[in-house]
């Protein structure tokens, strides 16, 4: 049975990658033609004026999406962020299906692997998904199409939607576009690599431990992680399938900010909840956005380590360059310390793995490769009790490493007794989080936004996970808490500037934090980008990306913005 299984699912990837390869092969001709002066003009203009351009017919939708298509094939060439082409059919959808009249009229929307076109698989990476195309398209689908999008093509992630690298035996490793030895970011890495090289304006991911924050922060692009309920749920596949202690949220991902707020309040605008029953009929706060873009005086907490992993140098002068700068534009910029991030980063984390990994290890076929971060959590989850109960001791009495030993201790699969603890210990920890906030503001005006790291370290190496695998608190304190958060791009690693000091001791380090600076070497990674997250409270998306405006805004007059990579 094992080698049968095998056998098939060797045969599966190669069939799917072969269909890929022939679908790019078999493309008009004019998508191999070099980008003419009309097509630059339109990579360079923000989606609000390619809509009206639709509108007035001065543009033509099929031409917007050859330019975009273009600059796909040579972002899939240089870092294999595509799965499936949909070109040819999104050809006929934007003269037949797309409402050219909407608010993204003519607009080519990207699309994680893990979202329901009609015709194409849904692989998430798996080839036991493989040759099951969908029939209809899932709601996220009908509503961009509605809104006049034009869903053009699928992209790479990897298998157990939990890492951060996008890599699987079915489409291959997808590469970052800054430095090809480096991870794009994951479990969303094919729209950020994508995105970042210039192949899309706009995109759809999911995030359920930072999958779309960290791909924009490796990557260098933009990203919301939008509360449950903001955005639509159903006609999405997944690798754990109802798993709802820590939500996985669909979000959007844009190469500007301008694009990433446009996209997101048109969406909204077109009343998800009358597609998905799961969306909450929450229109949007066009007030709210207002009234943050003109407030003189912001309140900005900045919490510059979550006790866990501190940011390496990158991540902190990325963190410093925006609280300066919003400083120097005369806002109210203060350290805070929230309840503790451990105790989110541990209560989390056995939540999300209460089956044990079961429900994603099933979809496995004999010899088909896993994540190594996910593999390394599963292989100690199922090792015998005593066993681990032996390297509990060691890790906290011999090596007096406290924070390891309190995140590997009981990691096994939970009953549902366990599960209700763990589920109690969330809610009262989200609600004394809750009251922590209220308190920032009781001798003052409220706190705004938090600003934070998107992850201790730029973009890791490939196979990095395997270390770096728990090393991902940053994010995934914000899925527990189910609040609002963005991630700007800021900045590049500098070798000179972000080098370890000479009384770095990685043998003091905790066992989580050895694991992500095994891999930090400022002068390897010179180039990557680093982000800066915003964060609000739940639903507060309008304040946040307001915010996030601001912060630029602030950047824009000390130090200057980020800046994209040139679309070739």
């Amino acid at each position: 049975m094992g080698l049968l299984e095998y056998r098939q699912h060797k045969a599966d990837c190669q069939r799917k990658q072969h269909e890929r390869a022939t679908k790019i092969a078999n493309l008009p001709a004019t998508y191999s033609y070099p980008l003419t002066p009309q097509e630059r003009t339109i990579l360079g203009k923000p989606i609000q004026d390619l809509v009206q351009d639709v509108q007035k017919n001065v543009t033509n939708p099929i031409d917007i999406l050859r330019a975009y298509g273009k600059v796909t094939l040579k972002a899939h060439e240089k870092t294999n962020c595509a799965t499936e082409i949909l070109f040819p059919e999104a050809e006929e959808w934007a003269t037949k299906e797309c409402n050219l009249r909407g608010p993204l009229a003519g607009i080519p929307v990207s699309l994680k692997d893990s979202v329901q076109v009609k015709g194409f698989d849904i692989t998430v990476g798996f080839s036991t998904h493989t040759g099951k195309p969908y029939a209809e398209d899932g709601p996220m689908v009908r509503l961009l199409k509605d809104a006049g999008a034009v869903p053009f093509v699928k992209t790479n992630l990897p298998t157990t939607l939990l890492s951060f690298e996008s890599t699987n035996d079915v489409w291959g490793q997808c590469t970052n576009p800054h430095n090809t030895a480096y991870s794009p970011g994951g479990s969303t890495g094919g729209e950020s690599a994508l995105l970042a090289f210039g192949g899309s304006r706009i995109g759809i991911g999911s995030d359920v431990a930072g999958s779309v924050r960290v791909p924009a922060h490796f990557s260098g692009c933009y990203s919301i992680r939008c509360s449950t309920g903001r955005w639509p749920k159903m006609g999405m596949n997944t690798s754990m399938p109802g798993q709802e202690a820590i939500p996985s949220v669909f979000s959007p991902m844009a190469r500007t900010l301008n694009d990433l707020a446009y996209f997101t309040r048109s969406l909204i605008q077109c009343r998800p909840w009358e597609y998905d029953y799961t969306v909450h009929p929450l229109a949007w706060r066009s007030s709210i956005s207002d009234s943050y873009r003109d407030k003189k005086v912001l309140r900005v907490g900045v919490l510059r380590t979550d006790g866990v992993v501190d940011p390496s140098p990158a991540c902190a002068r990325a963190l410093s360059l925006v609280a300066d700068a919003l400083r120097a534009e005369g806002h109210d910029v203060f350290d805070v310390s929230p309840p503790s991030p451990y105790e989110a980063l541990k209560l989390a984390s056995h939540l999300l793995l209460s089956d044990g990994g079961a429900t994603f290890m099933s979809f496995f076929r004999s010899g088909e490769w896993n994540d190594l971060g996910a593999a390394a959590m599963i292989k100690y989850m199922h090792l015998p009790r005593f066993v681990k109960k032996l390297h509990y001791w060691w890790v906290k009495y011999v090596r007096r490493d406290e924070i390891w030993a309190g995140l590997i201790k009981d990691w096994h699969p939970k009953s549902a007794y366990e599960y209700w603890q763990l589920a109690g210990k969330r809610e009262a920890y989200k609600a004394r989080f809750y009251d922590w906030w209220d308190e920032q503001g009781k001798d003052a005006a409220a706190m705004d936004v938090m600003l934070v790291p998107p992850n201790a370290t730029p973009a890791v190496p490939h196979g990095g996970m395997h270390d770096a695998v728990s090393s991902c608190g940053y994010t995934f304190l914000f899925n527990l808490l189910d609040y609002s958060a963005g991630v700007i791009p800021v900045t590049h690693v500098d070798p000179a500037k972000d080098a370890l000091p000479s009384t770095f001791n990685f043998t003091k380090l905790n066992g989580v934090a050895q694991g992500a600076y095994k891999h930090y070497d400022a002068a390897a990674m010179s180039g990557l980008p680093v982000g800066v997250q915003v964060v609000g409270r739940r639903l507060q998306e309008e304040k946040v990306l307001a915010i996030m405006e601001r912060c630029e805004d602030a950047l824009d007059k000390h130090g200057g913005r980020y800046e994209l990579l040139e679309i070739v």
